[in-house]
């Protein structure tokens, strides 16, 4: 048996982005595994930690036995609780532990991977004890490492791979958000259409069109007199998308056509990760 050919994109995406972030951090010297990320809260080595702790729960490793510190002031949810465990654990950790760490799971991970012979639709367990298909959490695990990977190349001055496999996960997820984000988060006007004109290393267009009961649907073919019409580039759409950054703060990168008041409620809505 091998890895069934719906999971292999998956399987792929990840260890393209995992090795790409076991390259930039292995010459680190001490203090740059402090430098600040964009991902709120956390540092190169929370990153990696965070990377390390993941993979360790997939390969069903027992979560730390920890207790949190009450002055983050980052961790306000369950889920964040849940996510910081594994990361404030490791914060003591130095940059040869968190490399050696890094190189093992990834050994790990990989010689599971070769060995998955399971059905992509198989019950597994997820954070906070969630039920999902295996198949979903291989697209998370994809999708959270290559914006990692992002949150590290960011931090360290390293741009690159945002058209890497792990990328094309990325927009694929986003982009099935976004009939949600336009039409409930941002209450586009009902019988009313959105594009998105998205340019760079990964490049589509899509209108969001939302119906007289006001659901949303994606959409390939362009919209004649759109409501709005967004235009930006992929790096600023990814940043938007998993609020790592404000509207305002990329407002330069951002060209919008149509009602402002409709185009600020998606660009307030627009992050969709946690």
């Amino acid at each position: 048996m091998s890895l069934h050919p719906t999971l292999q994109p998956y399987a792929d995406a990840w260890t393209h982005s995992v090795d790409a972030i076991s390259e930039l951090v292995t010459p680190l010297v001490e203090g740059e595994w402090n430098r600040r990320t964009p991902c709120p809260g956390w540092s190169v080595r929370d990153i990696v930690s965070h990377v390390i702790g993941m993979d360790c729960e997939m390969l069903g490793d027992p979560r730390p036995i920890h207790t949190l510190p009450r002055d983050l002031y980052h961790v306000r949810t369950d889920h964040q609780r849940y996510m910081e465990m594994q990361v404030d654990a490791r914060r003591h950790h130095t940059g040869p532990e968190m490399t050696a760490e890094l190189e093992y799971t990834i050994i790990r991970r990989n010689r599971q991977l070769r060995n998955e012979s399971r059905d992509p639709g198989t019950t597994v367990r997820g954070p906070l004890g969630a039920e999902l298909t295996l198949e979903q959490a291989m697209r998370n695990r994809a999708f959270d490492v290559w914006v990692h990977e992002q949150d590290l190349r960011t931090a360290l001055g390293r741009p690159g791979n945002l058209d890497s496999p792990g990328a094309y996960v990325v927009r694929d997820e986003l982009l099935s958000v976004l009939p949600k984000v336009v039409a409930e988060d941002a209450q586009a006007p009902r019988s009313s259409a959105v594009v998105f004109d998205v340019h760079g290393p990964i490049e589509f267009l899509r209108t969001v069109r939302v119906d007289i009961q006001g659901r949303g649907t994606l959409e390939t073919s362009p919209a004649l007199g759109p409501a709005a019409a967004l235009a930006l580039d992929w790096e600023t759409y990814v940043r938007l998308a998993c609020g790592r950054v404000t509207a305002d703060a990329v407002a330069d990168r951002i060209k919008g056509e149509g009602d402002p008041q409709l185009i600020a409620a998606i660009l307030r809505s627009f992050a969709v990760t946690v």
